[in-house]
């Protein structure tokens, strides 16, 4: 290796990275499922999802507003600000965890002022942006594509400062783009809304009735038009609606009452909404009890399943949007670390009462380092 170029790879710190393979859209956007399956079309299946769907639009709001408006540490009043501020009218946090969520994958772009300072972060929407990947396979710009328009954003501006934060969740299959969890939960959102239309139909056009008067006279004879309409209409004023409910019936001669019961097939029906309703709750990762889901004895009781909501999906979702906040606003606010405030989250003070308990009664540690235990800030000495 020449000296100059031993100058240039010291400059640039490291060897030539890695080429990556490049993809001219998301992978998420319009994907054969095989094996016979509708393609997965990423619109349809939000619609079919948060649209239609009770259970899914429930789990990606529970976790999306949880996030949204979790209590935060304090950091810098500029970037708290920035963070706070609506997004296209949305609560920022909480529209970035919804598209993570959903597609996988959330964009932010940096809006600047004419100093080159952040003034607006903008959730861009993920399923009209695409990477731009260079000779290497990297990412060198993004495409926002809307209404026959394109709009090219390039990764970094004049200054080397991003113009937009990609946050993703891992795809192992894929080196751009991350995987959403509507993906996984697209068959059980289409097994429960077929369901749900199937009851439907069933209350329109073939409802069943809960019993039925049989006449079985011996000599087969039937009953005659008069007989059968004054039968029908006594049984309308007499006995139907919920006034008279539990009220005994008289039956004359040749007619006896037989009730209807849900078939084993029909049974095995609706066990199959409540499996789809519960791998829907699993894939965005709520508690089933928490979406009034029957049949859950996991959890003792609610407040466990809450905690449990917070320690596996919220905290661990929130880190990587912080986290990714924070790489991409580094070059404004490099001291500053966004986090979620623990000691003011309700469903987690039980475990912060026996932490600070803990770290209380720890007589070998310094003050110093049971602050830092506590992720506090050091004391200030005059």
């Amino acid at each position: 290796m020449s000296f100059i170029e031993t100058l240039v790879a010291a400059f640039k710190g490291a060897s030539d990275r890695p080429p990556l393979a490049r993809g001219a859209a998301s992978p998420w956007f319009f994907t054969d499922a095989g094996d016979g399956r509708a393609p997965f079309e990423y619109g349809r299946a939000v619609r079919r999802a948060y649209l239609e769907n009770p259970v899914a639009q429930r789990a990606v709001r529970l976790v999306a507003e949880g996030i949204g408006g979790a209590p935060l540490r304090p950091v810098d009043p500029r970037l708290a600000a920035l963070v706070a501020e609506t997004s296209g009218g949305q609560p920022l946090l909480e529209t970035l965890a919804a598209h993570l969520l959903l597609h996988g994958n959330a964009y932010v772009q940096v809006m600047k002022d004419a100093r080159g300072v952040p003034v607006e972060l903008f959730a861009l929407r993920p399923e009209r942006v695409s990477v731009v990947a260079g000779e290497d396979g990297w990412p060198a710009a993004y495409a926002y594509e809307v209404a026959g328009r394109r709009l090219s954003i390039a990764v970094l501006d004049e200054d080397a400062a991003p113009n937009l934060v990609h946050i993703r969740h891992f795809h192992p299959g894929d080196d751009h783009y991350g995987a959403g969890c509507l993906c996984a939960a697209d068959e059980a959102i289409a097994t429960h809304n077929a369901a749900s239309a199937w009851n439907r139909q069933l209350l329109e056009n073939a409802a069943r009735p809960s019993g039925a008067l049989v006449y079985g006279a011996g000599d087969g004879a039937a009953l005659t038009g008069e007989q059968f309409d004054r039968l029908k209409a006594e049984l309308t004023g007499a006995y139907a609606g919920s006034a008279n409910a539990g009220r005994p019936m008289l039956l004359e001669g040749g007619l006896t009452w037989q009730a209807m019961a849900m078939t084993p097939a029909d049974m095995d029906f609706a066990t199959l909404k409540a499996a789809a309703a519960r791998d829907i709750a699993l894939a965005f990762g709520v508690p089933p009890m928490l979406l009034g889901l029957p049949g859950d004895s996991t959890y003792a009781n609610y407040r466990e399943a809450n905690r449990a909501l917070w320690r596996l999906t919220l905290l661990p979702l929130a880190a990587k949007i912080f986290a990714a906040l924070g790489e991409g606003l580094a070059p404004w606010f490099p001291e500053a670390a966004l986090a979620i405030d623990l000691d003011r989250v309700p469903a987690l003070s039980e475990d912060r009462e026996r932490l600070w308990a803990q770290v209380s009664a720890a007589d070998f540690l310094q003050p110093a380092e049971k602050r830092a235990l506590l992720g506090l800030e050091p004391e200030n000495k005059p």
